[in-house]
């Protein structure tokens, strides 16, 4: 897997590239500003592009735009997004635009190695990946009316991983469950929320949209 990291801060930047090569993985360069980061990705066709939200200039959402630029240039690329905080804003946009290949993660969770590089290799294949808390702000923030209302504890929980990314197995192990008790879980979930297995549509990412929509709503 071939990787170029944005990150303007050299310490982070140079850790993650430490990091990614003691995994094997092909660093193909680093860059400090949303250019550098833009000819990286134009010079070395990268697999998937790592960029922090805020750079220079400003520090706001240089690292968001120069992502959809990249995207844009190389529709292929997979990116994974590192933020020091919630950004809700883009975290519902990311999400409702049901397009894969698409992360974002805090940037402490680059210090827990096996779920940041889970997360990495996700990105890479087309999937998503979106770190737990951001998900979990975003829970809060739905309508009290929601049909997520009728979901128990347990189906939230599961309900919550899915929007991470996880697969069922994957579900399973976070909960230490059975795989059958994770399908039965989303098999009641797709019920109270009105999924018909007729749907033409996939289920299990309609009903992650569902949610994150009444949330984007909610948000001021």
């Amino acid at each position: 897997m071939r990787v170029v990291i944005a990150e303007d801060d050299p310490l982070l930047r140079e850790g993650l590239a430490l990091l990614l090569r003691a995994e094997t993985l092909d660093v193909a360069a680093t860059a400090g500003t949303p250019q550098e980061a833009l000819d990286a990705i134009d010079a070395h066709r990268p697999d998937v592009a790592i960029l922090d939200v805020r750079m220079p200039p400003t520090h706001t959402d240089e690292g968001i735009r120069a992502a959809v630029a990249a995207r844009d240039r190389h529709p292929g690329l997979a990116v994974l997004v590192l933020s020091a905080y919630v950004e809700q804003s883009f975290a519902t946009q990311l999400l409702t635009g049901g397009v894969g290949g698409l992360g974002y993660l805090l940037k402490e969770r680059v210090g827990r190695v096996e779920e940041f590089l889970d997360a990495l290799h996700r990105v890479a294949s087309g999937g998503t990946a979106i770190d737990p808390e951001v998900v979990a702000q975003l829970f809060t923030r739905t309508r009290k009316d929601s049909r997520l209302e009728r979901l128990s504890p347990r189906e939230r929980e599961v309900l919550a991983l899915m929007a991470e990314g996880l697969g069922n197995t994957a579900i399973a192990g976070r909960l230490v469950v059975t795989d059958g008790a994770v399908h039965k879980h989303i098999r009641s979930i797709f019920a109270k929320l009105d999924l018909s297995p007729a749907d033409q549509s996939d289920r299990r990412v309609a009903a992650v949209l569902r949610y994150l929509e009444d949330a984007r709503r909610a948000t001021p």
